[in-house]
């Protein structure tokens, strides 16, 4: 089983794909997660990806792509894999389209979350991760705060903030997802993959809510 998860930063996508991963059984697999540890230890690619990263730009897709690719040769992706992050533009979803071809493979279901601009601010402003590479749960200071202040319930490491969590490299994050990812929607929709659902504290669904819906679905 092959799903991708749709939405803006914030929308909720790493905590619907983590649950999704659990009772599913499959990996999730997050862009985002490979071009940090790639910065974190200082590789060429980590070197490359920086500069985009941290000012909130998109990574050029033919980086990305390449990227992406080449975690989906490895085995442990054998059987099903949730994509959290990727694809991100048009040419990522055309890529990833042949390239699933090619190994006679298909996308199951894109998952669009949506949520209110202010909502996402606040949300990402707010957000907080645990250190632990192994464990990395995420936190809210305001919607899922942590029992301790500063330290993962799960495994009790240090909870950080990460450097783009701001308003600012936010804001830039949400123009670059508007303009030139928003249209992925209309490319699954098109080919009858997609579900949308809006998350929202307005409406009293969250990811967890999310993930617990498409669970009854999917299996």
């Amino acid at each position: 089983m092959i799903l991708i998860m749709l939405g803006a930063p914030g929308t909720g996508k790493g905590t619907v794909a983590s649950i999704l991963s659990k009772e599913l059984n499959i990996p999730a697999v997050s862009s985002g997660d490979i071009f940090r540890k790639a910065i974190q230890d200082k590789t060429e690619l980590g070197q490359e990806v920086s500069s985009y990263i941290e000012r909130g730009a998109l990574v050029p897709d033919e980086l990305t792509i390449k990227v992406i690719e080449a975690r989906l040769n490895e085995p442990d992706l054998a059987n099903g894999v949730i994509l959290d992050g990727f694809p991100r533009t048009a040419a990522q979803a055309e890529e990833l389209d042949s390239f699933l071809n090619k190994n006679n493979k298909k996308i199951d279901l894109a998952i669009n979350l949506e949520t209110p601009r202010e909502e996402l601010i606040e949300r990402v402003v707010n957000r907080r991760i645990c250190s632990n590479s192994e464990c990395k749960t995420i936190f809210n200071l305001k919607l899922t705060p942590p029992k301790q202040d500063g330290v993962c319930d799960k495994c009790g490491s240090k909870l950080i903030q990460r450097k783009d969590d701001n308003e600012e490299v936010m804001n830039n994050r949400l123009d670059s997802y508007f303009k030139e990812t928003a249209p992925i929607v209309d490319f699954y929709k098109e080919k009858g993959k997609l579900t949308t659902f809006e998350v929202s504290e307005r409406i009293g669904v969250m990811g967890k809510d999310v993930a617990e819906s498409l669970i009854e679905k999917l299996k």
